[in-house]
């Protein structure tokens, strides 16, 4: 483990509160990761790696365990409400994992799983795979139902608080399927959908698509709004406070008011990463330059740290307002703040710490 890897940068408009943000720690992980770590509800940082290990870190930047799966693994971990860790991989296979590090079995699917999985409040896993289809799994490792779609499956599911799942595929439809495996609508953008849903409190589902629209659609299956943005990255919707809406497009970073009118635009630097929002209402965003910057709701303003280049992987904020975020070569770190995650509907990728996916983790 290594300290004051970071260097910080603060800067902040005449009159503005003193704001400040240190490093904890980092450590080196020994790998690129594009997996954005979950939290356990004991402080472990879990995230996969491109080795195919997966890590957990202990809360004071030491190392817990490594498991190793059987290839790369770009899927981001979520963990149930038992300490169980599932997780995708590039072998085919979904893992579950005892919060000990443990197998406890494996699940085949018909190619890659870089889909993130979600977990039900029933205990059910949902995860996309390369071999078209979305997956349901017990608790127990055993196939409940498959839903076959017509393009590669790599967006995360994402759960409504009464337990439909929404979900994008190449195929350019986003999904909407009961949890018995029935389709209830499906909904045609222009172009294969990469990024994974995020869903709001009063129903909407927010997409984005290869066509270079964002897309937000009632629980219905009907559009309330669409927005060009010129481009599309794999990175997700996060929502913060009063509706606001943030999103990465083409070499930028957007915020919107809930009505799809702008409040304002940040770049020009390529992300993939989903923005993460804080209780204070800033939103934090992880450039691939290596830079991660935390913004003011209106722009005003922001620190900074140098984390050299960075990946697809977002912020992950625990409870007591550690920011952790990754480096494409083989460091993790945690930034203290002492702002935790927004209480919103959907403040970062997967929704919640524990990755889950799941709306009815997410309280009001």
């Amino acid at each position: 483990m290594q300290s004051g890897w970071l260097l910080a940068c603060l800067t902040l408009p005449a009159g503005a509160a003193e704001y400040r943000a240190t490093n904890r720690w980092t450590l080196d992980i020994g790998e690129r990761s594009d997996s954005t770590p979950a939290i356990a509800v004991d402080g472990s940082i879990i995230l996969g790696m491109f080795n195919s290990r997966l890590l957990a870190v202990n809360p004071d930047g030491t190392m817990k365990w490594k498991f190793r799966a059987g290839n790369e693994i770009r899927s981001s971990p979520a963990i149930a409400a038992d300490g169980t860790i599932y997780f995708g991989c590039r072998d085919r296979k979904l893992y579950a994992v005892t919060s000990a590090g443990k197998s406890k079995w494996t699940y085949a699917t018909g190619w890659w799983v870089d889909s993130s999985p979600a977990i039900a409040s029933d205990g059910t896993i949902y995860v996309g795979s390369w071999d078209h289809k979305l997956h349901a799994v017990t608790a127990e490792g055993k196939a409940r139902w498959t839903f076959a779609t017509e393009g590669f499956v790599v967006s995360s599911p994402a759960i409504a608080s009464n337990g439909v799942v929404f979900f994008g595929s190449h195929d350019g439809k986003l999904y909407a399927v009961t949890p018995e495996g029935r389709k209830l609508w499906e909904f045609k953008t222009g172009g294969a959908i990469l990024s994974s849903p995020a869903l709001d409190w009063e129903g909407g589902i927010y997409i984005t698509s290869t066509d270079g629209f964002l897309y937000v659609v009632e629980s219905d299956g009907k559009l309330r709004w669409k927005l060009k943005t010129g481009g599309s990255r794999d990175g997700s919707v996060a929502i913060g406070q009063e509706g606001r809406i943030f999103l990465s497009a083409t070499d930028e970073v957007w915020a919107l008011n809930r009505d799809s009118t702008r409040r304002w635009r940040r770049g020009k630097m390529d992300t993939d990463a989903t923005p993460t929002v804080l209780a204070d209402g800033t939103v934090t965003i992880v450039w691939r330059s290596g830079q991660v910057h935390n913004i003011d709701p209106d722009y005003k303003h922001s620190w900074h740290y140098g984390i050299y280049t960075c990946g697809l992987i977002s912020p992950t904020v625990s409870p007591e307002g550690i920011t952790y975020v990754t480096g494409q070569w083989s460091k993790l770190a945690a930034i203290e703040t002492h702002v935790p995650l927004a209480k919103t509907a959907w403040p970062k990728f997967r929704g919640n710490p524990r990755n889950t996916g799941n709306l009815a983790d997410n309280p009001r």
